[in-house]
C-alpha cells in the first residue's frame, strides 16, 4: 500500500500517489501513517489543481525573478572558477508555527552557550583547567587565534550573528549537524529564496499565515546600528567578488543600507578604524565581518594574507570597533566540539541541551574516551549503537589536517587506538520533502540552516530560513555543487500574519537621507567602468570603419585601409580577427569593475553589460571580414547604447554615477584626439578625414554643417572645438567641468582645486582655439594636458 494509499481518490491522492518516503526515514509532508500534515495541505490542494504547463509557467516566474534580479553563487573548481545560476527547488518546506518556535528556543540555548564557550576560550580558559575540553582540540585549532585573547569586546559580546545546520532524525526530532560562527552566509539568499518563492505562490502565500522575515533583518539592522555610538558608520565587510557568496554581501548591504568594503578600503591609525573616501578618511565603528578571521590582519594574524587591513587586531584591542562576528570565532566550528558541549551545557548552565547534537565523539586523549564511549548512547538520542556504525572521520576543522572521509570500523577501535586524533560523528540519516521533478513529486533529503541574531533584547531567530534539498535520494548529494538545490521555509501560523517590511514607521518630521558616503574603491571601480565601456566602443566604431573599407575594395590596394590596420596595430587590435580578443578584453574588464560595486550598480545595468559581454563572445571566430564584422560591429555599438543610456537615464545622480560619468568623459576626449591626430593629419592618406567623422559618428551633422567635402579644418571644428557635439573633446570637458563642481566644495573666496585648475586650463584653451592651429602635434599636446587631468583625479579621489 503507497504512503497515500489510504487517502480519497481525489487530485490530491493522485499527486501523492507515487510519493514514497524512503523506509524509516522520517517525512516533513507526510506523518508516519501516511497521512498529510495540515500545515502542508493548503500547498497540497494547489499543486494538485494546476497542470504540467501552469506548474511550469509559475517555476518559471521564479526562476526569472532570480535571473532578474542578477543572484548567482560562484562555484571553484580545480581550474578556476565559474557563476552558477541560483538553484531553486521550487516547492518550500513548510513547518508549523509551535514547532519553529520550539526549535528556536533550543537555537537560543545553543547560541548562548557558544557565546559563553567562546569568552572563556578567549579569556580564563576554565573550561580546559576543569577538563571540560580537551587543550589539544583549542590549540591545535588553527581558527583559534591567539592574538586575540584577552581582548574584550567592545559590545561584550563575542557572537552577533551565527547559523545552524538543522536536520531531523527518523524519531521526528530536531538535531543540530554543525555551528556557523566564523561568518555565516546564506541570510541575504534565503530573503531571495521568500521573493522568488512568493511569485510562484503569489495566490496562496498572502493568505497562507507565512511569518515574514523582514522584521528579523529589521531588529538586527537597528542592533548594528544601536552599537554605533557617537560616531562611525556600520559597514559589512567582503573578501571580494571573487568570493562564493559575492552577491550575498552586496544584496545584503543594499538591503540593509550599510556600506559594501573589502579590507583595502579601510585604515587602521591609532587604533581607529578608517574608511578611505571620496571625501577623505571617515570613521568605521562596526564592522560586520564576512571573511574568515584569520586573513583580516596580516600584521598579527596570517601574514600571507592579501584581503586583510593592517593593525584590525589593534582597533579591537582598543575598543574602538565592533567587530560582528569577533574574530576567532571560527574555533566554535570545530566538529570536535560539538562532542563536549552536552557536558558543557549542563556545567555551566545546570540543564541539558534542548536540540541535541549529532552524535560525536572526539577520539583524542586517554582521560577523554572512557567519557565519551560512555556517552555515545545519550548523544545518539536514544537510537541503538552498533560498534559497527559507520561514522564520519573528520581531523580538519579541529587539528589543522587535511584528512576527511568515511570510515566502516568498530568505534572501540577508534577509542582504543593511542594516539588517534580524529573526530567522529554519525552518518546523518535526514528527513525527506517534497522536490518537483520532471513533473512528479519526489521525497528528497533535507537540512536546514537557521539564522540567529542578537538584539539589545536578546537572540532573534529568523522565521524560516533556507533549506539544502538532495538531488538524488542520497544524502551526500545535498551540495549545489553536487546539483543540490535550495528551497524557501516557510513558518505557518495558525493566526493571521500582518505583512511586515524593512522600513520603520515615520515618526517626527519628514527628513530627507543624504546621500552615503562613497569609498575610494567604490569610486575607481566607476570611474574605471565608464572609460572601459567607452575605449571599447572606439574600438568597435573603428572596427565598423575598417571593415566598411575592406568590403568595399576587397583584396585591392587602398592606402586608408593599410593606415586604419597600422592604427589599430597601435591598440593591439588585429584586423584580420573580424571580433578581436583584445575587444572581449575590455568588456571583460568592464564587469570587472562592474562587479566590484554591485551594491552601488543597477541590476539592469548589470545585465545589460553582461548581455553585451556575452553577445560580444558569441561572435569570436564565427564572424567573416568584411560586410558580415560591419554588420556585428553595428550590433555591438547598438547594444553599447542601450548600456549607455540605461547609465544616463536610471541611475540616481550620486557621487558613484558622476566618477562612472567623468570616466566616460575622459576616455571619449583622449580617443577623440588620438583620432583626429592620426586622421585629420593634412599628410594622412585620402579618405581619412571621412573616416574620422564616420568613427566620431557625425556624419549627418558635417553634412548639414558644412556645405563642402570634408577637410582637416571641418572635423576638428566638429570633432574637438563644437561645445554642442556630444562627440567633441570640448563638450567632454564641459561635462568634466560641471561634474568636478558637483563634487567639490570651495568656501567663497577659497583656492581653486588643483583638478578644477587643470581642466579649465584645458577647457580655456580649446575654447580659444581656431581648427587651424590643432595640427596633430598640438592635439598629441593636450591629450598630455588631458592625462594629466585624470592623474589628478585619482590622486585626489581615487587612492
Amino acid at each position: 500500500m503507497s504512503s497515500a494509499g489510504h487517502l480519497k481518490d481525489d487530485p490530491a491522492a493522485a499527486l501523492l500517489r507515487g510519493y514514497r518516503p524512503p523506509p524509516g526515514v522520517a517525512d516533513e509532508l507526510l506523518r508516519p501513517d501516511g497521512s498529510v500534515r495540515p500545515v502542508w495541505q493548503p500547498l497540497i490542494d494547489l499543486l494538485a489543481g494546476q497542470g504540467a504547463e501552469d506548474l511550469s509557467q509559475r517555476f518559471a516566474r521564479g526562476d526569472q525573478h532570480l535571473h532578474d534580479a542578477g543572484v548567482y553563487y560562484r562555484q571553484h573548481t580545480s581550474s578556476g572558477s565559474t557563476v552558477r545560476d541560483w538553484p531553486l527547488s521550487h516547492i518550500p518546506v513548510m513547518i508549523a508555527d509551535d514547532e519553529w518556535q520550539r526549535l528556536s528556543e533550543g537555537l537560543v540555548q545553543r547560541a548562548d552557550l557558544l557565546e559563553q564557550v567562546m569568552a572563556d576560550l578567549y579569556g580564563p580558559a576554565r573550561l580546559v583547567s576543569q577538563g571540560l575540553l580537551p587543550p589539544e582540540l583549542v590549540a591545535r585549532n588553527r581558527e583559534w587565534l591567539r592574538p586575540v585573547v584577552g581582548i574584550r569586546p567592545r559590545s561584550d559580546h563575542f557572537l552577533h550573528f551565527v547559523a545552524f545546520e538543522v536536520g531531523r532524525s527518523p524519531d521526528g526530532s530536531w538535531l543540530v549537524l554543525g555551528d556557523r560562527t566564523q561568518a555565516p552566509s546564506g541570510s541575504g539568499f534565503a530573503l531571495e529564496n521568500r521573493m522568488a518563492t512568493a511569485r510562484v505562490f503569489p495566490d496562496l502565500f498572502p493568505a497562507a499565515n507565512i511569518r515574514r522575515l523582514a522584521g528579523f533583518f529589521r531588529a538586527y539592522r537597528d542592533a548594528m546600528n544601536a552599537l554605533r555610538g557617537d560616531a562611525g558608520r556600520v559597514a559589512i565587510l567582503t573578501p571580494g567578488q571573487h568570493s562564493d557568496t559575492y552577491f550575498e554581501h552586496a544584496y545584503i548591504a543594499r538591503y540593509l543600507g550599510f556600506l559594501l568594503l573589502e579590507c583595502e578600503d579601510l585604515k587602521v591609525e591609532r587604533g581607529k578604524l578608517t574608511v578611505r573616501t571620496i571625501d577623505g578618511p571617515q570613521p568605521v565603528s562596526v564592522l560586520w565581518r564576512r571573511l574568515d578571521s584569520r586573513f583580516a590582519d596580516p600584521l598579527e594574524l596570517d601574514e600571507t594574507s592579501a584581503l586583510g587591513t593592517p593593525g584590525m587586531v589593534a582597533a579591537l584591542r582598543a575598543r574602538e570597533l565592533t567587530m560582528l562576528n569577533c574574530l576567532g570565532s571560527g574555533v566554535l566550528e570545530a566538529r570536535a566540539l560539538m562532542a563536549f558541549l552536552p557536558r558543557i551545557c549542563e556545567r555551566l548552565t545546570g540543564e541539558g541541551l534542548k536540540i541535541p547534537n549529532i552524535a560525536t565523539w572526539w577520539c583524542g586523549q586517554a582521560a577523554e574516551r572512557a567519557y565519551v564511549y560512555d556517552n555515545l548512547q545519550r548523544m545518539m538520542i536514544g537510537r541503538a549503537l552498533s560498534t559497527d556504525l559507520p561514522f564520519e572521520v573528520d581531523a580538519s576543522t579541529a587539528l589543522g589536517g587535511d584528512f576527511r572521509g568515511t570510515a566502516q570500523k568498530p568505534i572501540g577501535d577508534w577509542l582504543e587506538t593511542d594516539g588517534a586524533k580524529l573526530v567522529g560523528q554519525e552518518a546523518a540519516t535526514l528527513s525527506t520533502t517534497p522536490a518537483m521533478i520532471d513533473g512528479e513529486l519526489v521525497p528528497r533529503p533535507m537540512l536546514i540552516r537557521v539564522f540567529a541574531a542578537r538584539t539589545p533584547d536578546g537572540w532573534v531567530v529568523m522565521p524560516g530560513g533556507y533549506a539544502r534539498i538532495g538531488r538524488t535520494e542520497d544524502p551526500t548529494a545535498l551540495a549545489m555543487k553536487n546539483g543540490g538545490s535550495v528551497a524557501d521555509v516557510w513558518v505557518v501560523s495558525d493566526d493571521p500574519v500582518t505583512p511586515d517590511s524593512l522600513a520603520s514607521r515615520q515618526e517626527g518630521p519628514f527628513a530627507r537621507r543624504l546621500p552615503g558616503v562613497l569609498p575610494s574603491r567604490a569610486a575607481d571601480n566607476l570611474y574605471w567602468l565608464g572609460r572601459y565601456v567607452e575605449r571599447a566602443e572606439a574600438r568597435v566604431r573603428e572596427l565598423r570603419a575598417y571593415h566598411l573599407r575592406l568590403e568595399e575594395v576587397g583584396h585591392r590596394e587602398m592606402p586608408v585601409l593599410a593606415h586604419l590596420e597600422r592604427y589599430l596595430d597601435g591598440f593591439d587590435i588585429d584586423p584580420d580577427e573580424p571580433v578581436p580578443a583584445a575587444i572581449l578584453e575590455l568588456f571583460e574588464a568592464a564587469q570587472g569593475c562592474a562587479g566590484k560595486v554591485r551594491d552601488r550598480f543597477s541590476t539592469d545595468g548589470w545585465h545589460a553589460l553582461n548581455d553585451l559581454a556575452f553577445t560580444a563572445r558569441g561572435m569570436y571566430n564565427r564572424v567573416r571580414p568584411g560586410d558580415e564584422a560591419a554588420r556585428k560591429m553595428t550590433e555591438l555599438l547598438r547594444r553599447l547604447a542601450g548600456f549607455a543610456g540605461l547609465v544616463h537615464d536610471n541611475m540616481f545622480r550620486f557621487s558613484g554615477w558622476r566618477f562612472l560619468t567623468m570616466g566616460r568623459a575622459l576616455e571619449r576626449a583622449d580617443q577623440m584626439l588620438t583620432l583626429l591626430a592620426a586622421f585629420a593629419d593634412p599628410e594622412a592618406p585620402p579618405g581619412s578625414f571621412d573616416v574620422a567623422v564616420e568613427v566620431g559618428d557625425s556624419v549627418m551633422t558635417h553634412r548639414r554643417r558644412y556645405p563642402m567635402a570634408t577637410s582637416c579644418c571641418t572635423i576638428v571644428d566638429l570633432l574637438a572645438l563644437d561645445a554642442g557635439n556630444p562627440r567633441s573633446v570640448l563638450f567632454q570637458l564641459d561635462v568634466l567641468r560641471e561634474q568636478e563642481a558637483m563634487l567639490t566644495t570651495v568656501k567663497e573666496g577659497g583656492p581653486m582645486s588643483d583638478l578644477a585648475r587643470r581642466i579649465l586650463l584645458l577647457h580655456t584653451a580649446l575654447s580659444v582655439a581656431a581648427p587651424e592651429d590643432l595640427t596633430p602635434a598640438r592635439l598629441l599636446a593636450l591629450q598630455k594636458d588631458l592625462r594629466e587631468v585624470s592623474d589628478t583625479l585619482t590622486a585626489r579621489y581615487l587612492s
